[in-house]
């Protein structure tokens, strides 16, 4: 049985019982598109058939779509943002002064006409009637014919044309490495309307939310283009290409190709185009037909040939580590301006180290589970999607390319220390528009969310944690999950009470500080006194190194976990009274004499994020708290 099949009828059964036990509900979209483009000019032409289902409780009276090619104008609120941020992207300005003297302004402003981007719709109907809508900015509003009944469905009918903007951010035309189209987010699409609302957010650069659904798309383009594309191509005998199994015949060329899609239970459809691509083909070990396609460019193809069994070791690792890849292929293709993720590919920018194309490919498809499959609302919940994707990439870099190292977070350890001490972090309940710094999403996003889960792993134990990843796919793949069923699942799995984690990490600003105050001989026992100083609570490791070289831990459980870390494989371990919050203080007693002990340190793992290590270490070589860890 094909996979995606298998998988879907796996969905279904799941998903009803989830709405019979949580009430949980999802809505579906089914897209008809035909798109065709113009190469000279870059515009193009398209017809859309939408049928839109409601499987909420609600009547819908009105929906919303997204015009994302909208941003790429001057008076957009995307160059408004721009303009006004005190940290702009780099990829979206110039300097316009000098190196000695600066002036950088948006690259926006200055687009022509010919150059800006835009997405219009001609014509929309409802169940073959006229709708009244309008364009404001980068939403579409419509207003229905009719209401859209909670079971009910409905069939939109959309004429549309749009401009392909030079490569300013994610999509575009003719970007620094030259590839010619780079078609991320180019179709007016539907908005994501769930238990809270509609989410109809302007485009500002940012995160995206998406309605699952099932795509079929033709896309007619000059015949010497060779695509990467979201979904199944459904004619290689006509397009050739390197898509076409052996003994095909291609049909002679003409003026125009077109190729023809199909992709299943996505948010997204994605495709790139340029007439200098390699087209280079791995089958996986799980069978996953693993598709290449990059500039045929020497100083870059040694590169791209040495990714190709290192994409397939990387979905390898995330297989096991979250959960089987469901879909029959992926792409991994030069454009954009960086990386990103797409459903069933990447767009990632090709002229770079080798370490760099394993880092940022590993990093992207990553994302096919943390957003394309477990689809969180990645505005209002962005370190779940690049915080989860940023651990096990890290993860997946550390055995992959060999690096071995003992803790392959320390860089978002690094990145979360800098925000937190920073005096302007923001809650993660920030919607990623709001962020007063680019810098501050970024490092809440990425570092922060990373923290969380490798900081977790400290909290409920390693194991725990890697059992928490494959159950957290298991029961949420192709859903729209969020941090409340994220932190269910770890409960679940663990048995710890763990709401107190994420109230204080992800809605609070709230900082992790434990300190050694002092270390007393106490007769034949040592006395060690410890202080919260940090608003955040933890459990708290103390790890006792004595002079005989030998090792020992003291675990503190949290109070309000109710519960106690299961020991390490091998640690020596012994489980100390519970240490309440409230308590700033408290008295750790070890049944040995102060001369025998070498070294005490909270947290010698160091996957507690403590914003003050200084005084976590505790050395006989100076009797004071030592900072050299």
């Amino acid at each position: 049985m094909n996979k995606i099949l298998f998988s879907f009828l796996l969905i279904t059964t799941g998903l009803l019982q989830a709405q019979n036990n949580t009430s949980y509900w999802q809505q579906h979209v089914d897209y008809t598109m035909e798109v065709d483009m113009n190469v000279e000019n870059f515009k193009y032409t398209g017809t859309q058939e939408l049928v839109y289902t409601n499987n909420s409780p609600d009547t819908l009276n009105r929906v919303f779509y997204h015009l994302f090619f909208n941003a790429f104008q001057p008076d957009s609120e995307m160059n408004a943002r721009l303009e006004s941020v005190p940290d702009p992207d780099s990829r979206m300005t110039m300097n316009k002064g000098t190196k000695e003297n600066p002036e950088i302004v948006s690259r926006i402003t200055g687009l022509s006409p010919e150059q800006q981007g835009y997405l219009r719709v001609n014509s929309l109907t409802q169940d073959g009637k006229e709708l009244q809508y309008e364009e404001v900015g980068t939403v579409l509003e419509v207003e229905l014919a009719k209401p859209i009944l909670p079971g009910e469905k409905t069939t939109f009918n959309m004429n549309f044309e749009g401009q392909v903007p030079e490569q300013i951010r994610r999509s575009g035309r003719n970007s620094s490495e030259g590839v010619a189209l780079s078609m991320s987010q180019w179709y007016p699409k539907l908005a994501e309307y769930d238990f809270q609302g509609w989410h109809a957010d302007p485009y500002i650069a940012r995160e995206f939310h998406g309605v699952w659904g099932d795509f079929d798309v033709k896309i007619t383009i000059d015949d010497e283009y060779t695509l990467g594309s979201t979904g199944y191509l459904q004619n290689p005998q006509e397009i050739g290409h390197g898509y076409e199994k052996e003994g095909t015949k291609v049909k002679s060329k003409g003026d125009k190709h077109t190729w023809h899609f199909v992709a299943p239970k996505v948010h997204d459809f994605t495709w790139a185009a340029d007439p200098d691509y390699i087209h280079d083909k791995l089958v996986a070990e799980d069978g996953t037909v693993l598709h290449f396609l990059y500039k045929d460019n020497d100083e870059i193809k040694d590169n791209w040939k040495k990714l190709q069994p290192k994409t397939a070791e990387l979905l390898a690792y995330f297989n096991e580590h979250i959960g089987p890849y469901p879909w029959d292929q992926y792409s991994v293709v030069q454009g954009g301006d960086g990386g990103m993720e797409y459903a069933m590919l990447t767009l990632i920018t090709g002229e770079r180290s080798f370490e760099s194309l394993v880092g940022v490919t590993a990093h992207e498809m990553a994302h096919a589970w943390f957003q394309h499959l477990l689809a969180t609302n990645e505005s209002k919940h962005e370190w779940m999607d690049e915080g989860f994707t940023s651990y096990i990439s890290s993860e997946a870099e550390n055995v992959v390319l060999g690096k071995n190292a003992e803790n392959p977070h320390t860089g978002s350890y690094r990145g979360y220390g800098y925000l937190a001490n920073s005096g302007k972090e923001q809650p993660q309940t920030t919607h990623a528009d709001r962020y007063a710094m680019n810098a501050l999403y970024g490092a809440a996003a990425y570092s922060k969310g990373a923290v969380f889960l490798a900081q977790l792993g400290y909290v409920i134990g390693e194991e725990n944690l890697a059992k928490t990843l494959n159950r957290y796919y298991d029961e949420w793949k192709f859903k729209h999950p969020t941090p409340n069923d994220f932190i269910r699942i770890a409960e679940k799995v663990s048995g710890a009470e763990l709401d107190w984690y994420l109230t204080d990490w992800t809605q609070t600003t709230n900082t992790i500080d434990y300190a050694i105050n002092s270390v007393e001989g106490d007769g034949e026992n040592t006395k060690i006194i410890l202080q919260r100083k940090g608003a955040m609570p933890m459990p708290v490791d103390v790890d006792v190194t004595y002079t005989d070289g030998s090792k020992e831990t003291f675990y503190i459980p949290l109070q309000m976990m109710r519960w106690e870390k299961p020991a390490a494989a091998g640690q020596n371990r012994t489980v100390e009274k519970d240490w309440a919050w409230a308590f700033p203080g408290y008295q750790l007693e070890i049944p040995v004499t102060k001369d025998k002990i070498s070294v005490i340190e909270i947290d010698e793992s160091k996957l507690m994020a403590d914003v003050d290590r200084s005084n976590n270490k505790w050395s006989d070589s100076d009797n004071t708290s030592d900072s050299s860890n």
